[in-house]
């Protein structure tokens, strides 16, 4: 029995001595920057996800920060114009400034129009996980509202009556607390088939026949297929193709802004 207690302590350390070697190389491997990258947040928030080029998942349900702190500051008590969307929104894979929320807040600005404009983009957001956190995104004086989801609805094939859905019950609580909305179309992916593309198209303009709201047709016409104007996965626009974003937003919003004086 005196032997087993002496040689205990001595098979105990020998055990920890193994485990280390084993683990060590483990991590090592974890450490390199090589494997740590691929846990690393995308561009714009959230993980890359599987099998979609480009998308991201949605972060936590919350409003993101406002676009440009320089023009937004904490006693800021301008009105707000709330851009609700998804990554295109959020700008992702682009530098803060670039993003078309602050590129839209410099245009009323040198337009003259007393709005401030909050980026309520949540990159990798449906149009349900838009629903489910609609009510942290109105704070302040919210007068207006573009929503932009539906692409990534799109890109993961769901069903348009539920998109369609999702979209009309965000248009219904977004009106039954006075805020205008102007919805931005999207399109789906062509290889989803015909049938899918048109009823996908067709929604956006049902809706906004329905809810007698403004319809930006397409956010990215002119931008989409475009290598030029678009990042490496072909789905975010870059920074040129960002200013043709804000043109399409502005061409619907202006004649809205113009109608509420």
């Amino acid at each position: 029995k005196t032997g087993q207690r002496t040689n205990m302590p001595f098979y105990r350390n020998k055990f920890k001595s193994t485990l280390l070697i084993c683990l060590l190389p483990l991590l090592v491997l974890l450490t390199t920057p090589g494997c740590r990258q691929a846990e690393r947040a995308a561009p714009g928030g959230g993980s890359r996800e599987a099998g979609l080029p480009g998308m991201v998942q949605p972060e936590k349900a919350g409003p993101q920060s406002t676009v440009a702190p320089e023009s937004t500051p904490a006693n800021d008590s301008r009105p707000v114009l709330l851009a609700f969307g998804d990554s295109l929104t959020a700008g992702y894979g682009l530098a803060p400034g670039d993003s078309y929320p602050v590129l839209l807040q410099r245009r009323l600005d040198a337009a003259g129009y007393q709005f401030r404009v909050v980026n309520a983009g949540v990159s990798g957001d449906t149009t349900a996980g838009g629903r489910r956190r609609l009510e942290w995104s109105l704070d302040g004086d919210v007068r207006l509202a573009i929503l932009a989801l539906g692409g990534n609805d799109g890109l993961r094939g769901q069903p348009v009556a539920d998109m369609k859905d999702n979209l009309a019950d965000l248009i219904r609580q977004f009106q039954s607390r006075g805020i205008r909305v102007i919805l931005a179309g999207m399109e789906a992916p062509p290889n989803l088939g015909p049938d899918y593309t048109r009823q996908f198209r067709q929604a956006y303009r049902d809706l906004a026949r329905q809810y007698k709201i403004a319809l930006i047709p397409f956010l990215l016409e002119g931008i989409g297929g475009r290598p030029e104007l678009n990042q490496a996965d072909g789905i975010h626009p870059n920074v040129e193709g960002e200013k043709l974003l804000v043109e399409n937003v502005w061409r619907v919003l202006e004649p809205e802004l113009k109608r509420g004086e």
